[in-house]
């Protein structure tokens, strides 16, 4: 057989095809990201939490996502500028989730483009004797964000339909008439908390805030694995307590209280969006695109127009300083 003899620009030409197909549209350099809509995060409709996944391919590397999420959070830093100065809105993003979710990474890497006067992130843990003496939302009203800024809530003023509810001993440290012992928190009593949380997040929207509340989605397997790490990495061991083990031994009360406060309280002025978060890289990314997405379409948000004498006279203060004495 006569052997075939290819031209060297042939050859040349061949290679950077074959190399650019094979390297760049592999699985790890993924040029495209999965195109994935708000709407199918938004809990618009009853779920239940077992039928929801803990995970989602994005169809796109780390480095993609790292990428993806770079571009995000520079948009919304912008953004937050633009409102800062228009000042009329407020934002307040509020994070649930069980132990190791990765809320605090989260907000590390979602708001860290941010001028540091433009968010505000609060932690809530076990009321303090001073915010027990208040009713159970006192200490999150007084958190919120102020007009042209970001409040991030790590754990929220749900912790009092959860927590609270599956430990409903708790609720008697907060000295409520009427309660005197466990057995008289009914289920009217969580309906009518319900109902104040949903009160609560009408008037604070009717009055410039926008609410996103996001559930990150973790599945029992997934915080048995990043338990375990806490404690094989020194340095990381100062995360983990006993009541770790102690909590997720209630993981199914916790689901099922988590499903009905998300079921109970997702809003369209207050909705809830379920982020899968088996990886925390991917949660990352759909929350700051949920976010970003959704503010966008706030069209009246934009920055302020001078005053038209001070247009007309520009040219002037220029001319001013222009001619100081250096």
């Amino acid at each position: 057989m006569k052997k075939i003899t290819y031209p060297l620009s042939f050859k040349i030409k061949y290679y950077l095809v074959f190399h650019f197909t094979t390297h760049f549209l592999s699985k790890e350099n993924t040029l495209f990201m999965k195109n994935i809509s708000v709407e199918d995060f938004k809990i618009s409709d009853p779920i239940s939490l077992k039928d929801v996944s803990t995970s989602l391919d994005l169809e796109a590397s780390e480095k993609k996502k790292e990428k993806e999420l770079n571009k995000l959070r520079e948009n919304l830093s912008e953004h937050q500028d633009i409102m800062y100065a228009h000042n009329k809105y407020s934002v307040l993003i509020c994070l649930q989730g069980m132990d190791t979710a990765g809320k605090d990474s989260l907000i590390r890497e979602v708001f860290k483009e941010f001028n540091p006067r433009g968010v505000v992130v609060h932690s809530f843990k076990t009321p303090s004797t001073l915010e027990l003496q208040h009713d159970y939302l006192w200490r999150h009203v007084v958190a919120l964000p102020q007009r042209g800024k970001y409040g991030v809530f790590n754990r929220t003023h749900y912790e009092n339909v959860l927590v609270t509810r599956v430990h409903p001993g708790y609720i008697l440290g907060e000295n409520i008439p009427g309660i005197n012992s466990v057995d008289d928190i009914t289920v009217d009593f969580w309906e009518k908390r319900f109902e104040q949380i949903n009160n609560f997040e009408k008037q604070i929207s009717d009055n410039g805030t926008i609410i996103f509340k996001f559930f990150l989605h973790l599945g029992k397997e997934e915080q048995r694995q990043r338990l375990l790490r806490r404690l094989n990495k020194a340095k990381h061991n100062w995360k983990f307590s006993p009541g770790d083990l102690k909590e997720r031994d209630r993981w199914d009360d916790y689901q099922k209280c988590y499903e009905e406060a998300i079921n109970k309280t997702s809003k369209p002025h207050a909705p809830w969006y379920i982020i899968p978060s088996d990886n925390k890289e991917t949660a990352r990314v759909l929350v700051a695109k949920i976010i970003y997405e959704q503010m966008k379409k706030m069209k009246d948000i934009q920055e302020p127009e001078l005053d038209e004498a001070i247009k007309e006279n520009i040219e002037m203060y220029k001319d001013i300083l222009s001619k100081e004495v250096k």
